[in-house]
Protein backbone atom coordinates (compact mmCIF):
# COMPACT_ATOMS: atom_id res chain seq x y z
CA UNK A 1 0.00 0.00 0.00
CA UNK A 2 1.43 3.58 -0.32
CA UNK A 3 2.94 5.21 1.95
CA UNK A 4 0.63 8.70 2.23
CA UNK A 5 2.74 12.23 2.64
CA UNK A 6 1.33 12.55 6.02
CA UNK A 7 2.33 8.74 7.00
CA UNK A 8 5.53 9.63 6.06
CA UNK A 9 6.18 12.52 7.93
CA UNK A 10 5.02 10.71 11.28
CA UNK A 11 7.45 7.82 10.69
CA UNK A 12 10.55 10.83 10.26
CA UNK A 13 8.92 12.42 13.70
CA UNK A 14 8.73 9.06 15.15
CA UNK A 15 12.48 7.75 13.92
CA UNK A 16 13.78 11.58 15.43
CA UNK A 17 12.00 10.89 18.76
CA UNK A 18 13.81 7.48 19.18
CA UNK A 19 16.70 8.65 18.03
CA UNK A 20 16.70 11.18 20.63
CA UNK A 21 15.21 8.94 23.53
CA UNK A 22 18.07 6.33 22.57
CA UNK A 23 20.82 9.27 23.40
CA UNK A 24 19.52 10.46 26.23
CA UNK A 25 19.43 6.77 27.85
CA UNK A 26 22.70 6.59 26.91
CA UNK A 27 23.95 10.16 28.33
CA UNK A 28 22.04 8.66 31.66
CA UNK A 29 24.15 5.66 32.00
CA UNK A 30 27.42 7.15 30.97
CA UNK A 31 26.62 9.53 33.31
CA UNK A 32 25.96 6.73 36.02
CA UNK A 33 29.30 5.16 34.70
CA UNK A 34 31.36 8.16 35.00
CA UNK A 35 30.50 9.42 38.53
CA UNK A 36 31.72 6.08 40.39
CA UNK A 37 34.79 5.80 37.63
CA UNK A 38 37.66 7.61 39.96
CA UNK A 39 36.43 8.65 43.10
CA UNK A 40 38.43 11.41 44.51
CA UNK A 41 41.63 10.47 46.36
CA UNK A 42 43.33 8.32 44.00
CA UNK A 43 45.74 11.19 42.61
CA UNK A 44 49.33 9.89 42.19
CA UNK A 45 52.01 11.87 43.40
CA UNK A 46 52.95 12.46 39.73
CA UNK A 47 50.01 14.03 38.78
CA UNK A 48 49.44 17.96 38.63
CA UNK A 49 46.36 19.75 37.77
CA UNK A 50 46.96 22.90 40.01
CA UNK A 51 49.58 24.96 41.62
CA UNK A 52 49.66 27.80 44.15
CA UNK A 53 50.80 30.28 42.31
CA UNK A 54 51.73 32.84 45.34
CA UNK A 55 50.98 36.41 45.57
CA UNK A 56 48.69 37.17 42.84
CA UNK A 57 49.18 40.93 42.67
CA UNK A 58 52.67 40.06 41.51
CA UNK A 59 51.33 37.89 38.97
CA UNK A 60 52.84 39.08 35.12
CA UNK A 61 49.73 38.26 32.57
CA UNK A 62 51.31 40.42 30.12
CA UNK A 63 53.63 37.24 29.53
CA UNK A 64 51.68 34.47 31.19
CA UNK A 65 52.53 31.39 31.97
CA UNK A 66 56.11 31.38 29.65
CA UNK A 67 57.24 34.85 31.19
CA UNK A 68 59.06 37.85 29.48
CA UNK A 69 62.16 35.82 29.19
CA UNK A 70 60.41 32.83 26.68
CA UNK A 71 58.29 35.29 24.93
CA UNK A 72 58.49 35.12 21.08
CA UNK A 73 60.43 38.10 19.02
CA UNK A 74 58.31 39.77 17.08
CA UNK A 75 61.29 40.77 14.32
CA UNK A 76 62.96 37.95 14.84
CA UNK A 77 63.05 35.16 12.01
CA UNK A 78 60.64 32.37 11.76
CA UNK A 79 61.08 29.09 9.70
CA UNK A 80 58.24 27.20 8.54
CA UNK A 81 58.33 23.25 9.00
CA UNK A 82 54.71 22.57 8.46
CA UNK A 83 51.14 22.97 8.01
CA UNK A 84 48.25 21.03 10.52
CA UNK A 85 45.73 19.98 8.43
CA UNK A 86 43.28 18.29 10.68
CA UNK A 87 42.88 21.05 13.40
CA UNK A 88 39.49 22.86 13.13
CA UNK A 89 41.50 26.41 13.31
CA UNK A 90 44.59 27.34 10.91
CA UNK A 91 47.73 25.84 12.43
CA UNK A 92 51.55 25.51 11.36
CA UNK A 93 54.64 24.80 13.00
CA UNK A 94 57.34 27.13 12.73
CA UNK A 95 60.98 27.29 14.42
CA UNK A 96 63.42 30.43 15.38
CA UNK A 97 66.28 31.70 15.21
CA UNK A 98 67.09 29.67 18.49
CA UNK A 99 65.59 26.59 17.22
CA UNK A 100 62.44 26.38 19.36
CA UNK A 101 59.68 25.23 18.10
CA UNK A 102 55.85 27.63 18.10
CA UNK A 103 52.39 26.55 17.23
CA UNK A 104 51.09 29.14 14.95
CA UNK A 105 47.10 29.72 15.76
CA UNK A 106 45.60 32.15 13.00
CA UNK A 107 41.79 33.18 13.21
CA UNK A 108 38.99 34.51 15.66
CA UNK A 109 40.45 31.87 18.56
CA UNK A 110 44.70 33.68 18.24
CA UNK A 111 43.15 36.56 20.92
CA UNK A 112 40.43 34.38 22.65
CA UNK A 113 42.59 31.38 23.44
CA UNK A 114 46.16 33.99 24.46
CA UNK A 115 43.83 35.74 27.26
CA UNK A 116 42.24 32.58 28.26
CA UNK A 117 45.66 30.70 29.38
CA UNK A 118 46.43 33.96 31.32
CA UNK A 119 43.61 33.79 33.52
CA UNK A 120 43.61 30.22 33.88
CA UNK A 121 47.22 30.58 34.85
CA UNK A 122 46.34 33.00 37.24
CA UNK A 123 43.91 31.08 38.89
CA UNK A 124 46.91 28.29 39.53
CA UNK A 125 46.48 25.97 36.54
CA UNK A 126 48.67 24.33 34.47
CA UNK A 127 48.64 26.03 30.43
CA UNK A 128 50.62 25.96 27.85
CA UNK A 129 52.87 29.07 27.05
CA UNK A 130 51.11 30.97 24.88
CA UNK A 131 51.59 34.59 23.26
CA UNK A 132 49.84 36.95 21.02
CA UNK A 133 51.83 38.44 17.80
CA UNK A 134 50.25 41.64 15.71
CA UNK A 135 52.40 40.88 12.95
CA UNK A 136 55.17 38.23 11.99
CA UNK A 137 57.56 36.86 9.34
CA UNK A 138 57.65 33.37 8.34
CA UNK A 139 60.73 32.13 6.15
CA UNK A 140 59.40 29.78 3.65
CA UNK A 141 56.13 29.96 3.99
CA UNK A 142 54.04 28.10 1.04
CA UNK A 143 50.49 28.67 0.62
CA UNK A 144 48.29 27.66 3.16
CA UNK A 145 45.57 25.42 2.86
CA UNK A 146 43.70 27.43 5.92
CA UNK A 147 44.18 30.79 6.69
CA UNK A 148 45.50 32.30 3.61
CA UNK A 149 43.90 35.84 4.25
CA UNK A 150 45.82 36.35 6.90
CA UNK A 151 48.77 36.06 5.21
CA UNK A 152 50.66 39.12 3.38
CA UNK A 153 53.33 39.23 0.99
CA UNK A 154 56.90 38.68 2.05
CA UNK A 155 55.03 35.74 4.42
CA UNK A 156 54.03 38.28 7.13
CA UNK A 157 51.64 36.86 8.80
CA UNK A 158 48.91 39.02 11.05
CA UNK A 159 47.07 37.87 14.08
CA UNK A 160 48.48 34.84 15.50
CA UNK A 161 49.06 32.98 18.79
CA UNK A 162 52.42 31.69 19.59
CA UNK A 163 52.38 28.31 21.48
CA UNK A 164 55.95 27.22 22.71
CA UNK A 165 56.78 23.83 22.30
CA UNK A 166 59.29 22.77 25.00
CA UNK A 167 61.61 19.67 23.64
CA UNK A 168 61.50 18.19 27.41
CA UNK A 169 57.36 18.34 27.28
CA UNK A 170 56.02 15.30 25.79
CA UNK A 171 52.77 14.96 25.31
CA UNK A 172 51.09 11.72 26.40
CA UNK A 173 47.47 11.71 25.55
CA UNK A 174 43.91 13.39 26.57
CA UNK A 175 41.95 13.40 29.66
CA UNK A 176 38.13 13.10 30.41
CA UNK A 177 36.10 15.79 32.53
CA UNK A 178 34.38 12.52 34.14
CA UNK A 179 37.16 10.45 34.32
CA UNK A 180 40.31 11.68 35.56
CA UNK A 181 42.62 11.57 38.72
CA UNK A 182 41.01 14.70 40.49
CA UNK A 183 37.21 14.28 39.98
CA UNK A 184 35.34 15.46 42.88
CA UNK A 185 38.55 18.00 44.03
CA UNK A 186 38.10 21.33 44.98
CA UNK A 187 40.58 22.26 42.02
CA UNK A 188 38.54 20.02 39.66
CA UNK A 189 35.31 21.79 40.46
CA UNK A 190 37.27 25.25 39.66
CA UNK A 191 38.64 24.13 36.60
CA UNK A 192 34.94 23.50 35.69
CA UNK A 193 33.78 26.82 37.10
CA UNK A 194 36.81 28.67 34.87
CA UNK A 195 35.41 26.77 31.43
CA UNK A 196 31.78 29.13 32.62
CA UNK A 197 33.95 32.30 34.01
CA UNK A 198 35.63 32.41 30.63
CA UNK A 199 32.55 30.90 28.24
CA UNK A 200 34.55 27.83 26.77
CA UNK A 201 31.87 25.93 24.85
CA UNK A 202 34.18 23.54 23.18
CA UNK A 203 35.08 21.03 25.79
CA UNK A 204 36.05 18.26 23.99
CA UNK A 205 38.26 15.44 25.23
CA UNK A 206 40.39 16.22 22.61
CA UNK A 207 40.76 19.75 24.47
CA UNK A 208 42.85 18.32 27.31
CA UNK A 209 46.18 17.44 27.05
CA UNK A 210 47.94 15.14 29.16
CA UNK A 211 52.08 16.04 29.15
CA UNK A 212 54.81 14.04 30.62
CA UNK A 213 56.91 16.73 32.56
CA UNK A 214 60.07 16.37 34.49
CA UNK A 215 58.66 13.02 35.83
CA UNK A 216 55.47 14.43 36.74
CA UNK A 217 52.03 14.45 34.62
CA UNK A 218 50.36 17.79 33.94
CA UNK A 219 46.55 17.67 33.03
CA UNK A 220 46.08 20.91 31.09
CA UNK A 221 43.24 22.45 28.74
CA UNK A 222 45.48 22.52 26.11
CA UNK A 223 42.61 24.42 23.77
CA UNK A 224 40.66 27.29 24.99
CA UNK A 225 39.76 29.35 21.91
CA UNK A 226 36.40 28.83 21.79
CA UNK A 227 36.06 31.78 25.13
CA UNK A 228 35.28 35.04 25.77
CA UNK A 229 31.79 34.87 22.93
CA UNK A 230 28.51 33.46 23.69
CA UNK A 231 27.74 29.58 24.53
CA UNK A 232 25.42 28.06 22.19
CA UNK A 233 24.41 26.06 19.23
CA UNK A 234 25.92 25.87 16.08
CA UNK A 235 23.65 29.13 15.05
CA UNK A 236 23.87 31.19 18.20
CA UNK A 237 27.19 30.64 20.04
CA UNK A 238 30.51 32.77 19.00
CA UNK A 239 34.17 33.32 20.07
CA UNK A 240 36.51 36.61 20.89
CA UNK A 241 33.06 38.28 20.96
CA UNK A 242 33.63 41.09 23.40
CA UNK A 243 30.06 42.53 23.50
CA UNK A 244 28.46 38.63 22.85
CA UNK A 245 30.56 37.56 26.30
CA UNK A 246 29.47 40.69 28.20
CA UNK A 247 25.60 40.08 27.53
CA UNK A 248 25.43 36.24 28.09
CA UNK A 249 24.46 34.71 31.14
CA UNK A 250 26.98 33.11 33.98
CA UNK A 251 24.94 31.26 36.57
CA UNK A 252 22.12 29.29 36.09
CA UNK A 253 20.45 28.26 39.51
CA UNK A 254 22.02 28.57 43.12
CA UNK A 255 21.19 25.91 45.64
CA UNK A 256 22.52 26.49 49.40
CA UNK A 257 25.12 23.10 48.45
CA UNK A 258 25.20 23.86 44.64
CA UNK A 259 25.52 26.30 41.53
CA UNK A 260 24.56 25.90 38.18
CA UNK A 261 26.56 27.49 35.51
CA UNK A 262 25.33 28.30 32.28
CA UNK A 263 26.77 26.17 28.90
CA UNK A 264 25.29 25.70 26.07
CA UNK A 265 26.36 23.61 23.73
CA UNK A 266 23.69 21.17 22.20
CA UNK A 267 22.89 20.84 19.23
CA UNK A 268 19.61 21.77 17.63
CA UNK A 269 16.63 18.86 18.24
CA UNK A 270 16.73 17.47 14.66
CA UNK A 271 20.37 17.11 15.11
CA UNK A 272 19.74 14.16 17.48
CA UNK A 273 20.23 11.75 14.87
CA UNK A 274 24.10 12.05 14.90
CA UNK A 275 23.94 9.84 18.18
CA UNK A 276 27.80 10.42 18.65
CA UNK A 277 28.00 14.11 18.26
CA UNK A 278 24.18 14.95 19.68
CA UNK A 279 25.52 12.91 23.03
CA UNK A 280 29.06 14.23 23.33
CA UNK A 281 27.43 18.07 23.03
CA UNK A 282 24.93 17.22 25.51
CA UNK A 283 27.52 15.86 28.23
CA UNK A 284 29.36 19.24 28.12
CA UNK A 285 26.52 21.20 29.38
CA UNK A 286 26.80 18.60 32.56
CA UNK A 287 30.35 19.97 33.23
CA UNK A 288 29.23 23.44 34.41
CA UNK A 289 26.49 21.79 36.50
CA UNK A 290 26.55 20.60 40.15
CA UNK A 291 29.32 22.58 41.30
CA UNK A 292 30.24 22.77 45.29
CA UNK A 293 29.10 26.28 45.87
CA UNK A 294 32.07 26.07 48.55
CA UNK A 295 34.27 25.53 45.57
CA UNK A 296 33.24 28.00 43.00
CA UNK A 297 33.50 30.57 46.05
CA UNK A 298 36.73 29.64 46.60
CA UNK A 299 38.10 30.28 42.88
CA UNK A 300 36.30 33.66 43.01
CA UNK A 301 38.11 34.81 46.24
CA UNK A 302 41.37 33.89 44.31
CA UNK A 303 40.46 35.57 41.64
CA UNK A 304 39.45 38.93 43.12
CA UNK A 305 43.00 39.81 44.16
CA UNK A 306 43.71 40.26 41.02
CA UNK A 307 43.68 43.93 39.79
CA UNK A 308 42.41 46.01 37.30
CA UNK A 309 45.38 46.93 35.93
CA UNK A 310 46.44 42.77 36.00
CA UNK A 311 43.07 41.83 34.17
CA UNK A 312 43.54 44.49 31.47
CA UNK A 313 46.87 43.32 30.67
CA UNK A 314 45.89 40.23 29.88
CA UNK A 315 43.26 41.23 27.24
CA UNK A 316 46.32 43.89 25.87
CA UNK A 317 48.81 41.12 25.80
CA UNK A 318 46.12 39.13 23.16
CA UNK A 319 45.68 41.98 21.30
CA UNK A 320 41.94 43.20 21.47
CA UNK A 321 41.60 46.57 20.77
CA UNK A 322 40.92 49.63 23.77
CA UNK A 323 36.99 49.39 23.63
CA UNK A 324 37.43 45.84 23.91
CA UNK A 325 39.38 45.63 26.54
CA UNK A 326 36.86 47.78 28.78
CA UNK A 327 34.12 45.42 27.66
CA UNK A 328 36.12 42.16 28.70
CA UNK A 329 37.44 43.78 31.63
CA UNK A 330 34.16 44.89 33.22
CA UNK A 331 32.46 41.30 32.60
CA UNK A 332 34.95 39.07 33.76
CA UNK A 333 35.43 41.71 36.82
CA UNK A 334 31.61 41.39 37.37
CA UNK A 335 31.51 37.37 36.71
CA UNK A 336 34.72 37.50 39.58
CA UNK A 337 32.46 39.39 42.18
CA UNK A 338 29.46 36.89 41.75
CA UNK A 339 31.38 34.16 42.41
CA UNK A 340 33.11 35.72 45.61
CA UNK A 341 29.31 36.70 46.78
CA UNK A 342 28.00 33.09 46.68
Amino acid sequence: MPTSRGDAFAITRWRLCAALVLALAAGVAAQQKDSSANPPGTVASSDRLWRDPGDMTALDLTHGAGGKTNAPDATGRFTFVNEDAVASSPKFDVTDAYGVFWKVKLGEEARSETAATRFLWAAGYLVDQDYYLAELTVVGLPVLRRGQEFVSAGGVVRGARMERKPATVTKLGDWDWFDNPFVGDREMNGLRVMMSLLNNWDLKQGNNSVYAVDGERHFVVSDAGATFGNTGNVMTRSKSAPQEYEDSRFQSTTTPAFVDFVLHSRPFFWNAVAVPAYRERARMERITRQIPRADAKWLGQRLAQLTDTQIRDAFCAAGYSAADVDILTRAIRLRIAALEAL
